[in-house]
């Protein structure tokens, strides 16, 4: 666990980062990330999104080094009571599975031998080798570029770890590799397999062993314990029920919970520690995860300029619609988000990184919080002297 050092600044604070469980040495406090003009403009502007109900409550994590600050705004539960937000609420990270726990352990695999970013899928899922299929590699699932449809089917209903495996295997490419650029679950559900196959262990239990424990990342992992299920920020009713503590992507919960592209809880102090490792190259003190080089690559620009108007890394997403902040190279940012509010967003050259976490989604369907998203960054990217 980590001990803090609280230190005050006006009416925000910054906490230094005393040695932690990966044996990380201590280091002199550097200089602070941002003024307390930042801090409060960052309150200011998750208070208003909460008072024009955009969202019900968030906590933030702006981080620098080995300085951040860390806050909760607003209630966790609207219904059936209004409860507050904790700081250590546990929230469904939605599409943030994809880079935290996938690709994560697609490149662990990729880095011991198991596979290659060129390899066709069907070499590893023998199912989908297939010859309008042939062309689709790992690196065009990972980039979003393979061509295949954005979801799973949902009619006729279905249930079922295998059944949604062989709905992802089954469905036809609409674009041929590489020519188009269009998000997909399916690519992930896809890779979520290939981690399935070549480790013998579900996702599940890969990232837990090769990601989350080793980081110490105590609240994170798939299929939430119902002794959890109260510290969970809840999202939308599901047939009059209210999803607490349970996935709420339709293809992810017909799987059981586990899926490549969405399972995933967690709460902001362990995506910090997530986070950590990414700026610290691949290691979090005495842990390494990834190689530096595997790390580099993965926040490295792996579409054509020259074919598609957006950016995106393995997995990760540097610049398209749905980027959260946009710095410009060699010093490029890059993040993720998800549907039900959460979002990470890394900028490498300072060693900073900005985490949201909201329930956009609760109890009912709200427009994008795009634009939240937008805002946090413009303040956060003016305090590195990013933005003017």
């Amino acid at each position: 666990m980590l001990t803090p050092r609280i230190i005050f600044t006006c009416s925000a604070f910054w906490v230094s980062l005393l040695p932690d469980i990966a044996g990380k040495q201590p280091v002199a406090t550097p200089a602070p990330v941002a003024e307390p003009e930042t801090i409060k403009a960052m309150d200011m502007i998750i208070s208003e999104a909460i008072r024009n109900e955009r969202i019900p409550g968030a906590v933030i994590w702006l981080e620098q080094k080995a300085r951040f600050y860390h806050q909760s705004y607003g209630n966790r539960n609207i219904v059936p009571a209004p409860k507050p937000m904790e700081k250590d609420t546990i929230f469904d990270a939605a599409s943030l599975t994809k880079v935290v726990a996938t690709t994560t352990c697609i490149m662990i695999l990729m880095e011991r031998g198991k596979l290659k970013l060129n390899d066709p899928v069907g070499k590893h899922i023998r199912e989908f080798s297939v010859p309008t299929k042939t062309g689709i590699t790992i690196h065009h699932l990972l980039t979003h570029t393979s061509g295949l449809p954005p979801i799973l089917p949902r009619e006729p209903a279905w249930s079922g770890y295998a059944t949604g495996i062989k709905l992802a295997t089954t469905l036809e490419a609409r674009a041929k590799p590489g020519e188009k650029y269009r998000y997909s679950d399916v690519n992930f559900i896809l890779l979520g397999e290939i981690v399935r196959r070549l480790s013998g262990k579900s996702l599940k239990q890969f990232a837990k062993e090769e990601v989350f424990e080793p980081l110490g990342m105590q609240n994170t992992g798939f299929v939430l314990h119902p002794s959890a299920y109260l510290r969970a920020a809840p999202t939308t009713r599901e047939n009059g029920v209210l999803l607490q503590g349970v996935v709420h992507d339709p293809s992810a919960r017909a799987m059981g919970g586990i899926a490549g592209h969405a399972g995933m809880f967690t709460t902001a102090p362990d995506l910090a520690r997530f986070c950590r490792m990414v700026t610290g190259g691949g290691a979090l003190g005495k842990v390494r995860i990834l190689s530096a080089v595997t790390v580099k690559k993965m926040a490295s620009i792996q579409t054509l300029p020259a074919r598609h108007k957006v950016k995106r890394g393995l997995g990760w997403d540097i610049e398209t619609p749905f980027s959260s902040s946009k710095t410009p190279p060699p010093n490029h940012s890059f993040g993720h988000t998800g549907w039900t509010g959460g979002s990470i967003w890394i900028h490498p050259a300072s060693g900073s990184f900005l985490i949201l976490l909201s329930n956009r989604n609760h109890p009912f369907e709200r427009r994008s919080i795009r634009s939240l998203r937008e805002q946090l960054g413009a303040a956060v990217g003016k305090s590195l002297g990013l933005r003017k």
